[in-house]
């Protein structure tokens, strides 16, 4: 596979994923407020090939390589409510706790 294969099968395989989806979450009612978790998601990836020979005119080589990673790391939520919207950022611990559903475990608050 050349490298310029590679960098559009990435490059496909990429934006299809890219999108608001993998950044808000599902929103989540919670009495009279609507939560909204909200992510940010980043991607790197990096590749190359090579040939060689070029100093001793009777070897050849060729190599190539490539590596990537993605991450996707919470950093609040969306408060909907009847007094307005906010944002609460993860670091907020005790806004974000007034937000958390009944149903979730108080765990959340050892964050």
């Amino acid at each position: 596979m050349s490298s310029l294969t590679l960098l559009q099968s990435l490059h496909e395989s990429l934006s299809t994923r890219a999108q608001v989806k993998s950044v808000f979450g599902e929103p989540i009612i919670a009495g009279d407020k609507t939560i909204i978790p909200v992510a940010k998601v980043a991607y790197g990836f990096g590749g190359g090939t090579g040939s060689g020979g070029l100093e001793i005119k009777t070897a050849r080589g060729e190599g190539g390589g490539g590596g990537g990673g993605v991450g996707a790391f919470p950093i609040g939520v969306f408060e909907v409510g009847p007094q307005g919207t906010r944002f609460v950022a993860v670091g907020d611990k005790k806004k974000l706790a007034g937000t958390r559903p009944a149903a979730e475990p108080p765990a959340l608050d050892k964050c």
